[in-house]
C-alpha cells in the first residue's frame, strides 16, 4: 500500500475517533438542536454524504446526494457506514481514480471541520464533551467504525 493511501486511512481513523467523541452521549433531541443554522442531524447528513462521495469519486464514478436527514441514530449509523466503506476502499487494491490530496483537502478536511463544529454545538446545547489529549490516543488506520478505543487522557 502505498504511503500516501497509509496515511489517508489514518487521517480517516483520527475523524473517526473524534467523531465518535463528539457525538457519544448525545441523546436523540440533540439531533434537532436549533442553536445554529444547521441542526447536528443535518451536519451529520451532509457528513454521511461527504464520505459517499468520496468513494464514489474514488471508484471513478463521481456522484453527489443531498440527503434528508434520518433520525440521530440512524444518521450516526450511516456516518460510520459511508466512512468505514471509503477506508475499505483505500485499504484494498483497486486504484483510487483521484488525487489523494484533493479528497483530503475537499471531503476530508470538511468532514475535520464539521467534527468541531458538533463538538461546539454540544456544549451550546449543555452536553458537554470532556477535553481529551489526542496525541495519545490509540488511533490506528481501519478503525473507522462508531466503536473507539477508550481515551487515553482527558483533561
Amino acid at each position: 500500500m502505498s504511503e500516501k493511501r497509509e496515511f489517508m486511512r489514518h487521517a480517516l481513523a483520527s475523524l473517526a475517533y473524534r467523531a465518535s467523541r463528539a457525538l457519544e452521549g448525545a441523546p436523540d433531541e440533540f439531533g434537532a438542536f436549533s442553536g445554529c443554522e444547521r441542526t447536528p442531524g443535518q451536519i451529520l447528513a451532509h457528513m454521511g454524504d461527504l464520505f459517499e462521495w468520496s468513494l464514489s469519486i474514488a471508484e471513478g464514478q463521481q456522484r453527489w446526494k443531498n440527503s434528508e436527514p434520518l433520525t440521530w441514530a440512524e444518521e450516526k449509523a450511516r456516518f460510520f457506514a459511508a466512512l468505514t466503506a471509503f477506508d475499505k476502499y483505500l485499504a484494498g487494491t483497486e486504484p483510487v481514480h483521484a488525487e489523494l490530496e484533493r479528497l483530503f483537502q475537499g471531503p476530508v478536511a470538511d468532514a475535520i471541520n464539521h467534527v468541531g463544529q458538533l463538538a461546539m454545538m454540544r456544549r451550546l446545547a449543555g452536553y458537554k464533551i470532556p477535553g481529551e489529549n489526542y496525541y495519545v490516543a490509540d488511533i490506528k488506520a481501519g478503525q473507522t467504525g462508531a466503536e473507539q478505543p477508550a481515551a487515553v487522557r482527558t483533561f
